[in-house]
């Protein structure tokens, strides 16, 4: 390979600049491994950082993406094989290191999954940081006594990827999941994906006091803020809150007294520096008991490489429901 493609993001007086770039193997970050990516997807973070809405990057110039999937072409490390399908989410894709808007990757072996067994690469896309930051959160809750039993669980945020793909996982293991929304018009689809019941965002009392009336065995939280607020306030004794994102703030206003009266549990899910071991343990749940049974309805959505800038913009304004698949090669 002389040279390829990519989408580079960079920083220019200040400015975010991002752009088709013809790159070799020896401009990318150092790693390993070198995979043909065959396909990527996009995230509410890819679509901050190509934009220069959200500083994601840490370093420039970088190419975006958070996630790829792909072939190994050469490798270093006997456990990876040239002709592995593999995947690569998060471990600072986008951020520290080249990440998967590009034909190829050099990346650490240490990150890299191979692709359940299966399943295509098209597939691990559709499933990509947000499923998988869905399935940690699920695993983590389960860990913490979380069974379908106990009751409902609530998922705020839920026509996004990560609310879309829970709903869909809990659904499958057997939970009553209440999806929470702005976007009534969605309602057919949450339904579709296995949401029993249907909050909309601007009819719900989030309360003032402590405590209001215990409703939800659990919960997994994309919006944070005061919706993360009245989460607390509304959980029944042992519940356990997944918190994964901020889309409405980064704030929580709260007291000690969910915690200590209702033992309340607010769990904090990181899927990008998620060790070794327990990340492969999680993508082996996606490709089993956590398998989602939707991607058809939740990763319709599939673009060329070449319409992947006209995107993101669709993303900052909260226009996108469920998963974008990007065929890079």
């Amino acid at each position: 390979m002389d040279s390829f493609r990519a989408y580079r993001i960079d920083e220019q007086d200040g400015e975010i600049v991002a752009g088709f770039k013809e790159l070799s193997i020896d401009d990318l970050t150092p790693g390993n491994v070198v995979v043909r990516v065959s396909h990527s997807t996009i995230n509410y973070k890819d679509a901050l950082a190509a934009t220069g809405k959200g500083r994601i990057l840490r370093r420039y110039p970088l190419n975006g993406g958070i996630d790829l999937a792909g072939v190994v072409v050469s490798s270093e490390d006997d456990e990876f094989q040239p002709g592995a399908s593999v995947l690569v989410n998060g471990c600072g894709l986008s951020e520290t290191v080249d990440g998967g808007y590009s034909e190829y990757a050099r990346v650490d072996s240490a990150s890299l999954v191979a692709i359940p067994e299966a399943m295509t690469a098209a597939a691990a896309m559709q499933i990509g940081t947000a499923g998988y930051t869905a399935a940690l959160a699920i695993h983590r809750v389960e860990q913490n006594g979380q069974t379908p039993g106990l009751g409902p669980v609530v998922v705020t945020g839920a026509t996004g990827g990560v609310g879309s793909i829970a709903i869909d996982m809990l659904h499958g293991r057997g939970y009553e999941v209440v999806a929470v929304t702005g976007k009534g018009t969605e309602e057919a689809y949450l339904r579709e994906i296995g949401a029993a019941r249907i909050l909309l965002r601007d009819q719900i009392d989030l309360g003032k006091r402590p405590m209001e009336k215990a409703q939800w065995a659990g919960a997994i939280d994309n919006l944070g803020g005061e919706y993360l607020t009245w989460l607390t306030r509304t959980m029944s004794y042992g519940g356990n809150i997944a918190s994964i994102g901020l889309a409405a703030s980064p704030a929580l206003n709260t007291t000690v007294l969910p915690f200590i009266l209702r033992a309340v549990c607010l769990l904090g899910i990181n899927s990008v520096d998620t060790p070794r071991d327990l990340r492969r343990a999680v993508w082996q749940r996606i490709g089993g008991d956590l398998k989602p049974r939707h991607l058809a309805t939740i990763g319709h959505r599939s673009i060329s490489f070449d319409e992947l800038p006209e995107v993101f913009q669709a993303y900052i304004d909260g226009k996108i429901t469920g998963r974008t698949v990007v065929e890079i090669s």
